[in-house]
């Protein structure tokens, strides 16, 4: 029968030049755990990401050789991918990566995408409720008086993450109060790979 379901988004490419792609997307995404493309390559690229963080909570030396087929620099990255990242998902079951739409970066108008580690230094969710409770201290709330989505995004960011991401989170909320009493952030000007005015939204 012809046709059938594709599994698969060929995204426009012979099969090797898409499997290239993908490894540097996928490279990329764990050297900077946060990177921008188009949409399309972004769920792609999730794919494989998920069965990267699989392949290092298996932890064996077969996990081991496959990741370091799939990276473009294996000496850098299988290092970090079995070591802190590995230890960062220990205890959740999947959701590994994240996929956010944002506004056309090219001319083209191609739907975008921002493609993300969660749980990590540049989880967006986290940094939006770190600058959420901050204006909510500014205006002298009290955390029992949060509204429901804010106690819901709350339970999300620290529900694998335990004491120690409730201790990130209250580092970047005292950083955010200090950053809306003064200028933009300096880190919306380092971003590498991913959307400066997104974070210049979120930290400002």
């Amino acid at each position: 029968m012809a046709g059938g379901l594709v599994k698969y988004r060929h995204l426009g490419r012979k099969s090797s030049h898409r499997k290239a792609l993908l490894r540097n997307l996928v490279t990329s995404l764990f050297e900077h755990e946060s990177i921008s493309t188009t949409w399309h390559k972004a769920k792609e690229t999730q794919r494989m990401a998920d069965k990267l963080i699989t392949l290092a909570k298996r932890n064996t030396e077969a996990s081991r050789r496959r990741a370091h087929q799939i990276f473009f620099r294996p000496l850098e990255m299988v290092p970090k991918l079995f070591g802190p990242i590995r230890e960062r998902y220990a205890d959740r079951p999947g959701g590994y990566t994240r996929v956010l739409r944002i506004e056309p970066l090219k001319e083209d108008q191609a739907e975008s995408a921002i493609l993300e580690l969660v749980d990590g230094p540049r989880d967006t969710r986290f940094a939006m409720v770190a600058r959420t409770l901050a204006r909510d201290r500014d205006m002298g709330r009290a955390e029992a008086d949060m509204t429901e989505l804010t106690a819901k995004n709350l339970a999300k960011v620290t529900r694998y993450t335990g004491e120690t991401g409730r201790s990130r989170l209250e580092e970047m909320v005292l950083a955010m109060r200090e950053r809306m009493k003064g200028g933009p952030p300096e880190e919306a000007k380092k971003t590498k790979g991913v959307s400066c005015g997104i974070w210049a939204t979120i930290l400002g």
